[in-house]
């Protein structure tokens, strides 16, 4: 489930639609939560699709760390990627705004995150553009994407969580327990997908965990 205060609108003939934002998102909302309405196509689901069904999982889902197709419900489908994204998806499986977002911007994302299964080149037009998303890019900027993330987290409690209601019990729990300072932080490394994890396994880094005691979510 995306942020209510979004809404789909036309970029252009290239782009095609895109999520806007229709008030002002501040750093350290949580933007997107897989909630339980979400559509999730295994290997063997996704394989007995049509051609036509499975065009469309291809380009409107994307790959967690247990190899799971999920297809967003809403709109959440339609965010785009861009290198200097303002969202970005966290090693607890909610997306953050990594920056603020504000009203009439388009909500974009790293799709570098998204357990990609081929090289796929991107034109975002950003500064920095990378021109190509690769399957190992998690690997190569996994530290500039958990730097941004920590930064964010550290305004989770400050700021509107109107999300925080559609979270699953167990990422509430860990998100509950690295912001009062009992889990460390659990790195983006954590979505990757490898075929011999197991639905348990997490990646944890050396940050210092935060102690914000005012997390009630």
């Amino acid at each position: 489930m995306i942020h209510p205060n979004t809404e789909v609108r036309f970029v252009n003939p290239t782009i095609g639609y895109g999520v806007f934002a229709t008030v002002d998102i501040p750093r350290g909302t949580i933007v997107y939560v897989k909630d339980r309405l979400e559509i999730e196509l295994s290997d063997t689901a996704f394989n007995e699709l049509d051609e036509q069904h499975k065009i469309i999982a291809e380009k409107y889902s994307y790959i967690d760390e247990h190899g799971v197709r999920i297809l967003s419900w809403d709109h959440a489908k339609f965010v785009n990627h861009r290198c200097d994204c303002n969202t970005m998806s966290t090693g607890y499986g909610f997306e953050i705004a990594v920056r603020n977002i504000w009203k009439d911007e388009e909500i974009c994302d790293e799709y570098g995150l998204f357990n990609l299964e081929e090289v796929t080149p991107i034109a975002c037009g950003c500064i920095g553009c990378r021109k190509l998303l690769r399957p190992d890019d998690v690997d190569n900027f996994h530290t500039l994407w958990d730097e941004q993330i920590l930064s964010a987290l550290e305004k989770v409690t400050s700021v509107p969580q109107p999300l925080m209601k559609y979270m699953d019990s167990k990422t509430k729990a860990l998100l509950r327990a690295y912001l009062c300072g009992e889990d460390p932080y659990t790195s983006v490394l954590a979505l990757k997908y490898h075929q011999n994890r197991t639905n348990t396994s997490k990646i944890l880094t050396d940050s210092t965990p935060h102690t914000n005691q005012g997390y009630n979510g």
